[in-house]
């Protein structure tokens, strides 16, 4: 499949998620790494945007909670090219109601090649990545043939 460049600017857009159980983890992650996440523009769900705004003492962008859209949203800016990274500690030992919304959000993440980290290790390499705070030149899949072919008819 062919692909075409999409860069990612220098001050990149992070979208933050975390489920109850992942919330401090987060938190935890990004006070530590405030000095870094400071050159970047954020974007969080619900009560996740809260924590972050308050821990890390800047504006964040926030959405609505996972369970009500927030995770729909994001998936939506990311379809729209307004997200570059996400940052989704998800709780992996406890099934969530919006389970096919997560679902649908990872599949988005692959779709539109978007650097993601689902655990603190992971968040780590990307964050500390000397692509992380230039430009990237992200290769997105050409789908103008999957968009184009014909449907059997009815």
């Amino acid at each position: 499949m062919a692909a075409t460049i999409h860069p990612l600017p220098a001050r990149k857009r992070i979208a933050m998620v975390a489920h109850d159980n992942r919330k401090p983890d987060l938190i935890e992650w990004a006070e530590h790494n405030k000095i870094q996440l400071a050159r970047h523009e954020l974007f969080a769900t619900g009560t996740t945007g809260t924590l972050l705004e308050n821990s890390l003492d800047r504006p964040v962008r926030k959405l609505l909670s996972g369970p009500l859209g927030g995770d729909q949203q994001i998936g939506a800016m990311i379809a729209n090219g307004e997200i570059d990274v996400l940052i989704f500690f998800w709780d992996p030992m406890e099934a969530q109601p919006h389970d096919t919304d997560i679902k649908a959000l990872l599949r988005l993440v692959v779709v539109w090649n978007i650097p993601m980290a689902c655990d603190r290790a992971t968040a780590d390499f990307l964050i500390t990545s000397p692509l992380m705070h230039g430009i990237y030149d992200r290769q997105v899949p050409d789908y103008s043939t999957y968009l184009k072919r014909k449907l059997p008819t009815s």
